[in-house]
């Protein structure tokens, strides 16, 4: 399976599954301690969420927040997020993040638990996207899960692209990219790229701030 096919499984399967989305948020105690760290991070200004999900991070965002434009390509999961979020300084744009490109810059743009869902092949051109999308002495933020969350995932063997088996409740099934970074072999990768990058563990995820290269790969 191709990159653009399992990317095209992944997004049917966030579409399918928005009624389920915000289960692990409630079951999983890691994920409300992940989303209280917000509070401490270096969120300012302008901010661009990308893949914002259902809004689990939205409101908290908005919280530190000047503006947040968040991005998401699934309709149905923009949905729940624009109930839960009612922030006049929140703005919902539908998009496919792998060929979107920001119009405007951010102080800050936050992503948590997507970055394991871009290809190794695409993580170049992501990058570049986001830096592209920074303005002047901004940072990228981000969050997802670390190698130990291999155990919770039914991960897929021999793929060309790492990738996992994600069920839903009506037994149906789905291939999605995911990757999980190691902190040491992501900071080295983001340095060869130019970026100055602080990642640091908590529990079985990370957490990373990163600043763009001068002039964008």
């Amino acid at each position: 399976m191709d990159d653009d096919a399992l990317l095209a499984e992944q997004m049917a399967y966030y579409r399918a599954g928005a009624a389920e989305y915000d289960r692990p948020y409630a079951e999983r105690e890691e994920l409300q301690e992940l989303l209280a760290v917000v509070d401490d991070l270096p969120i300012v200004g302008n901010v661009l969420e990308l893949a914002c999900g259902t809004g689990q991070w939205t409101s908290r965002l908005a919280a530190r927040a000047q503006s947040v434009t968040a991005v998401d390509v699934a309709a149905e999961v923009l949905t729940l997020a624009r109930a839960r979020t009612a922030s006049p300084t929140v703005q919902f744009v539908e998009a496919d993040l792998f060929e979107w490109k920001s119009p405007e810059r951010y102080d800050t743009v936050f992503f948590a638990f997507w970055l394991s869902h871009v290809p190794p092949t695409r993580l170049p051109e992501f990058w570049n996207t986001v830096a592209d999308a920074l303005a002047p002495g901004g940072k990228a933020i981000f969050i997802d899960d670390g190698p130990a969350a291999a155990a919770n995932e039914e991960v897929l063997v021999n793929q060309p692209t790492p990738a996992a088996l994600r069920r839903l409740d009506d037994g149906s099934q789905y291939r999605i990219v995911k990757v999980f970074h190691d902190a040491r072999t992501l900071t080295d990768d983001l340095t060869a790229l130019g970026w100055s990058v602080s990642i640091r563990p908590m529990a079985g995820n990370f957490i990373g701030i990163a600043e763009p290269p001068t002039t964008p790969g």
